[in-house]
Order: structure tokens, then C-alpha cells, then sequence
């Protein structure tokens, strides 16, 4: 593969001798290239900090959100102060993830060429790397705070953590935290879909209205109508320098949006589909009218994006295996229909066997334990009569008059166990399934394999029957010509 000028010109000075070709190239000493490697990395672990930065700061509203929408006027806002929060929040990530796009191709830009990647292949692969990884971490990272973090750290009651001593961390949504992760994937991936669909089609849309304008301002009506089709063409808009690699990027995002999360919105597939039955009309709309013919060339596989394709593909099956197991109530329940329910013991689990099961999942609090800061305003007389003594939330935990209060029950525990074993079992029993369905559906058919073989031992065959041939005119030469020849060659 031919060397990259700029590569060429950095380290012309310095050459040595390349073992396949043999001729002398330019050469990067190992030194420079590591402290060259290391800067890079640098740079993008910075990149990825900004982005939890962002993550953390969308906490903060949302922590800081969801108590003044509890305590607002209107009271559809605040019987709904969860959802409005996490509606919010997500809006205004979205905002942030399409800021920080557009600065991430300048920065990933600055560090691919900061490098020097030797020929062009390493540099489209270094370049593409960085943009996904910062792409896939500014898209993902809310989405994987929701799914395993969201509502994990904030103690119980009489006990919550906060933040800066104020404000309590953020808890699911009573129904669980898979409605709050199907509304951050929706929102994110609709509102993501539409805008690269108006982006991809309204720009070049809007850029060869206003070329057409210039055009009939520069030579008039009549004579912009008889430009040959070749100007006509010429006037249209360049492709993108990254037009395909764009392409390449949102279809690789969107396969990660709709794998890794697949079991908490598992609308997200059939999005998709829809998105990319009207995306194909839109690229050839684009392709025939908006663009000029972009140029050709050759390449060899769809490099770095396989292996990507397949990082993904693994780190899907994980986080499905974490949000079944985790974040669903799918353990929990199954928990309790052989172990604690009506049907414990029986080796079976039906409707009826998950009698008791909210009751079950419900631990008891002393009113009188609560913190000053979190008391009630009501003391729960007008629902009953008389002031309550007791509350119910959501956890497995030992009722304040054991002998340790709060503790972690028998159930907690066997739930963790059963979430562990499930992950591990999971895991395996899909990573077997995907390796035997690639044994059995191999890349290369069986025919086209040994026609390949056979292609290659014919090029050998004739290479060899050349030789042969080169070397039997020197030695008939040379016999003309009373020379002397080596009796090794037959």
C-alpha cells in the first residue's frame, strides 16, 4: 500500500530498508510513535470525561427537577413530576449529543492526523475508531446510566443518600426503571432519526436552491435552461469528504441503539426497519438529484467496521443479560414463584403461584424513623382514621424491631444469587448458540472455498511453468553461446 504523503514528508530524513519490497522507505522511530499513541489516547479519554461530565450534569437536573415539579402548582405536573423530569432530561440531552458531535469529528480529525498514521488504511481506521468511540459514548452513556445506575445508590428511607447534603438521588419510577429507559431510548432515537433523515436530504436541499439562485441572478432564466447536463451536474453539490463513512457511522450507531438495549425497547427494531426502508429512498433521491457522481474506489472489506460490528454484537448480549437480570422484575418474580410463593416447593409456576408477590417485595418502615428533612407532611389520618405508624417501600429488608434494623433479608440475597446465575447462564447459552449458527452458516460457501484453491494453485502452476520456461531459454542461450550453466536446473 502506497505511503501517505504527509507521512512521507514528516519522516523523510530518516529511512530504512522494507523487508517486502526492499526498497528504502521513510521510517518512524518506535519512541516517537509511542509518545505520538499516548497523547492520542489522552486526548480521548479527555473527550470521554467530557461526556460523563454531561451524564453528570443531566443527573443533577434530574435530581434537582423532579423535587421542584413535586412540589409545583399545577397539579398534573406534579402527579406526574417523574415523567415530566425524565422527559425533559432526555430533550435536553439530545441537545447535548448533537453539540458535541459536531466537535468530536474536529477533535477525532486532530488526533488521527496527530499520529501520523503511515498509509491510508491506518488512518481511515484510526480516524474511524475514535469517531465511534466518542459518537458511541455520547450516545449511550444516559442510556446505561438509566438502565444500571438509576435508582441503585439511594439508600432507604430514614437513611437516603444525597446530594451535597440536599437533594435525593434520583429513584426508579414506581412501576420500575424499564419505563424510564424505554422513554430515554424512544425519545433519543426518534428525535436522532428524524434530524439525520432532515440533515442527509434538507442541506443539500437548501444548498442547490441557493446555487440555482446565484445562477439565474449570474446568466439569466433562458440561459441557465441550455447548460448541457454535464454543467448542470457540475452545479449539484460535492459529496461529503466522510459522506460514505457518515453513511457507514449512523448504520453501525443504530445497530448498537437497537441491540444493546433491545429487551427494555423492543419497539427499536421494528424503528429501524422503518427508518431505513425511507432513509434508502432518500439516499438515492440524494444520489440521483442532490449530489454529484461521487468518485470510485476500490476496497478490499469494510475494514475497522467488522470488528466494531462485532464489539458490538458481544456488548450487546451482556447488557440484555444485565437488564433482564438487573433492571427487570423478571428474577425477582421467579424468585418468588419457586422459592417463597403459594407454589414454593412444587416445581411449577403459574398465575396463581404469584399471589402476594407486591406484598412480598415490600419492606416496613417506622414513620417515627424518618429524617426531619423527610417527614410527611400528613400523618396519614384522613386515609385511615388514625395517624399510621407504619409505611411500605420498595426493598428487601428487615422491619425496624429486628435485631438489625434495615438489613438485608434471605430473599435479597437469594434474588442476587438467582440475577448472578442467570448473567453467567445467559451469557454462555447465547455466545454458544451464535458460534454454532456461525459454524453451521460459514462466510464462504464450500465451492466458492475451493474454487478460490483453486484459482491460487493455477497462479502458482503458471508462475511456475514461467520460470521454468525463462530458465530453459537462458540455459539454450548459453549452450548457443558455449557458456558455462549450473546442472541443478533440469
Amino acid at each position: 500500500e502506497e505511503i501517505r504523503p504527509q507521512f512521507e514528508a514528516k519522516y523523510s530524513k530518516k529511512e530504512r530498508m522494507n523487508p517486502i519490497s526492499g526498497k528504502p522507505e521513510p521510517y518512524q522511530a518506535f519512541a516517537d510513535k509511542c509518545s505520538r499513541l499516548i497523547v492520542s489516547a489522552s486526548g480521548i479519554f479527555f473527550m470521554i470525561c467530557v461526556v460523563i461530565a454531561a451524564v453528570f450534569g443531566i443527573v443533577i437536573y434530574r435530581v434537582v427537577t423532579v423535587s421542584t415539579f413535586a412540589a409545583f402548582k399545577w397539579a398534573l405536573i406534579r402527579n406526574n413530576s417523574q415523567v415530566a423530569t425524565t422527559g425533559t432530561a432526555v430533550c435536553i440531552n439530545f441537545c447535548i449529543i448533537m453539540l458535541l458531535n459536531v466537535l468530536y469529528e474536529k477533535v477525532a480529525l486532530f488526533l488521527t492526523n496527530l499520529e501520523q498514521p503511515r498509509t491510508e488504511s491506518e488512518w481511515e481506521n484510526s480516524f474511524t475508531l475514535k469517531m465511534f468511540l466518542f459518537q458511541f459514548v455520547n450516545l449511550n452513556s444516559s442510556t446505561f446510566y438509566i438502565a444500571f445506575f438509576l435508582g441503585r445508590f439511594t439508600g432507604h428511607p430514614g437513611a437516603y443518600l444525597r446530594l451535597i447534603n440536599r437533594w435525593r438521588l434520583e429513584e426508579c419510577h414506581p412501576s420500575g426503571c424499564l419505563i424510564d429507559l424505554c422513554m430515554q431510548m424512544g425519545i433519543i432515537m426518534v428525535l436522532k432519526q428524524t434530524w439525520n433523515n432532515f440533515m442527509e436530504l434538507g442541506y443539500p436541499l437548501l444548498q442547490n436552491w441557493w446555487t440555482r439562485r446565484k445562477l439565474r441572478q449570474e446568466y439569466g432564466t433562458q440561459r441557465k435552461t441550455s447548460f448541457p447536463q454535464w454543467e448542470k451536474d457540475y452545479n449539484l453539490q460535492p459529496m461529503n469528504a466522510y459522506g460514505l463513512f457518515d453513511e457507514y457511522l449512523e448504520m453501525i450507531l443504530q445497530f448498537g441503539f437497537t441491540t444493546i438495549f433491545v429487551a427494555a425497547f423492543p419497539l427499536a427494531p421494528l424503528l429501524a426497519l422503518l427508518n431505513n426502508i425511507i432513509e434508502i429512498r432518500l439516499d438515492a433521491y440524494k444520489f440521483v438529484t442532490q449530489w454529484r457522481r461521487p468518485l470510485a474506489s476500490r476496497a478490499k472489506d469494510i475494514g475497522i467496521w467488522y470488528g466494531i460490528l462485532e464489539g458490538i454484537g458481544i456488548l450487546s448480549v451482556i447488557t440484555n443479560a444485565f437488564v433482564i437480570a438487573v433492571t427487570s422484575d423478571f428474577i425477582p418474580r421467579l424468585v418468588y414463584a419457586y422459592k417463597y410463593g403459594p407454589c414454593a416447593g412444587q416445581g411449577e409456576a403459574g398465575q396463581k403461584c404469584m399471589v402476594g408477590y407486591v406484598n412480598a417485595s415490600l419492606s416496613v418502615f417506622l414513620v417515627s424513623d424518618f429524617e426531619n428533612r423527610s417527614e410527611p407532611t400528613s400523618n396519614g389520618s384522613e386515609f385511615s382514621g388514625s395517624p399510621l405508624k407504619y409505611c411500605r417501600y420498595r426493598d428487601y429488608r428487615d422491619p425496624p424491631h429486628s435485631p438489625v434494623p434495615y438489613g438485608y433479608t434471605l430473599q435479597f440475597w437469594h434474588v442476587l444469587a438467582a440475577r448472578l446465575a442467570f448473567i453467567i447462564v445467559f451469557e454462555h447459552l447465547v455466545f454458544c448458540i451464535k458460534h454454532l449458527i456461525s459454524y453451521l452458516i460459514p462466510d464462504l460457501p464450500k465451492d466458492l472455498r475451493d474454487r478460490m484453491r483453486r484459482e491460487k494453485y493455477l497462479i502458482q502452476e503458471m508462475m511456475y511453468e514461467a520460470e521454468l520456461e525463462r530458465l530453459q531459454k537462458e540455459r539454450k542461450e548459453r549452450k548457443k553461446n558455449g557458456k558455462s550453466y549450473h546442472n541443478e536446473w533440469p
